[in-house]
């Protein structure tokens, strides 16, 4: 079985006690922290190597790394194959600053956003720019809403109620 859907069914058990599954996420949270962390401290330097390697590298289970790739890899210039992966997989860890700035502003993980490593890579101001794109790019933004008795918006000359906007 691929390691991904081992890792989906055990993240997302339907079956599990949901204490446990928060304990199990906790944990993965602050995991997943401490990679990023040291992933941040040299944001130039592209990891990579095989799950299990990276595993190894970050101190955590192979299990674990799959998550971790499962969460990052919408990030990445070139994605990594999860769906087929297994321990012996080659992957990178070669993301796009901007784009995991923005992917963690999405995902509501402040303690991965605010990291005290961003400092060095992005100013506060553009911090702030990214945090906002992020969260204008999910906001709906409806047109005017045409009265009855206004013109027509396809240019005939009528009243909408008379043209586009009749009852057929």
């Amino acid at each position: 079985m691929a390691l991904l859907k081992q890792w989906r069914d055990m993240a997302y058990s339907q079956q599990a006690d949901k204490g446990q599954l928060q304990k199990f996420w906790t944990n993965y949270f602050l995991i997943e922290k401490g990679i990023y962390e040291k992933l941040l401290s040299n944001p130039e330097e592209v990891v990579r190597g095989t799950v299990k390697e990276l595993a190894d590298k970050y101190e955590v289970d192979v299990m674990t790394m799959v998550g971790f790739l499962d969460g990052i890899n919408d990030s990445l210039k070139v994605q990594n194959p999860i769906e087929e992966m297994e321990e012996d997989t080659v992957v990178n860890l070669g993301y796009d600053l901007e784009m995991l700035y923005k992917n963690m502003v999405d995902a509501k993980a402040d303690w991965l956003y605010n990291l005290p490593q961003w400092d060095s890579i992005f100013s506060e101001e553009k911090r702030k720019e990214l945090y906002l794109e992020q969260k204008k790019s999910g906001t709906v933004v409806k047109g005017p809403k045409i009265g009855r008795n206004d013109p027509c918006p396809c240019g005939s000359g009528k009243k909408y109620k008379y043209c586009c906007g009749r009852n057929k």
